[in-house]
């Protein structure tokens, strides 16, 4: 990337990253060869294969320096998935969640880019269920401008909206908590939080923008749901960058697929109920650029 050409961050939700092999402590067994989705290791393959020409289609001929991802099952599938993208140097940071199905947040980040200074799993509880952790990163970008990112894969709507979404505030409030420690000692920083937010986007963190919230207002969105788009997938940036950033969201034609239900076009996933669909994901990537100074 060429110096002052801006930080360009990559969101992406991949819908169910799971590798072949069973894990005792998390309820995977649906994504093994004997399980419900006859999951097997070329159908693996592939689903890493096509997540990585997603990120590849974005780079174009430059690296994307951070690459936040949503529903990746463990450090393999991580490691699977940078070796299918071993020209680009990216290493990443993964902690393993308490999640039940053990679907977890991750970071990937190019180490000829970024430097990363500290990183942390930000615990939530809610009334002992058990959930996924909000990833904390804080790195240096070109060796001069702190990042500090935040990867969130907040509770989902299942059960119903309205009744879950004392959940998904929860965990809006361990990020405002975050949030209000950084801008405390350092009124300019620069930070992003990134994710499946499970959510239309609102101004509901303070001292951020979210950057995804005109997009909704367009009609456009990162999820298709009963014939309805939603930006599920968000940034929120803080005031210090919000002027200097722009969101969009990416999606070319071959990751989508007719909707023959609700008409126009959907994302193409990898399963349509327990039918195997050779697509990408149920979700659409997202990608935010910074003009650094």
């Amino acid at each position: 990337m060429a110096e002052n050409s801006g930080l360009r961050i990559v969101s992406y939700n991949v819908e169910n990253l799971f590798d072949t092999k069973h894990d005792t402590l998390k309820n995977d067994s649906s994504f093994l060869p004997d399980g419900m989705y006859h999951w097997s290791y070329r159908r693996y393959q592939t689903k890493i294969d096509r997540i990585a020409k997603v990120i590849v289609d974005i780079a174009g001929w430059e690296t994307i320096p951070l690459v936040g991802l949503c529903e990746v099952e463990n450090p393999r599938c991580l490691r699977n998935l940078c070796y299918t993208l071993r020209r680009f140097n990216y290493s990443y940071v993964h902690y393993d969640s308490p999640d039940e199905r053990g679907v977890d947040v991750a970071l990937l980040y190019d180490s000829t880019q970024i430097a990363i200074i500290s990183a942390q799993a930000l615990a939530l509880s809610l009334n002992g269920d058990a959930t996924r952790d909000i990833l904390y990163v804080s790195a240096l970008y070109q060796q001069r401008d702190t990042i500090h990112a935040m990867v969130c894969h907040l509770p989902s709507q299942l059960g119903g909206s309205a009744e879950t979404e004392w959940k998904r505030q929860q965990a809006k409030d361990l990020i405002q908590t975050q949030i209000d420690s950084i801008l405390c000692q350092q009124p300019q920083a620069k930070i992003v939080v990134m994710g499946d937010m499970n959510t239309r986007p609102q101004d509901d963190l303070k001292g951020m923008v979210n950057m995804m919230e005109p997009i909704q207002q367009k009609g456009q969105g990162t999820h298709k749901y009963q014939g309805i788009w939603t930006c599920l997938d968000q940034f929120y940036v803080s005031p210090s960058i919000a002027s200097r950033s722009v969101a969009s969201i990416f999606s070319p034609q071959w990751l989508l697929e007719e909707d023959t239900k609700y008409l126009d076009y959907k994302p193409r996933r990898t399963y349509i109920g327990y039918r195997y669909n050779d697509g990408y994901s149920d979700h659409l990537p997202i990608v935010l650029t910074i003009a650094m100074e």
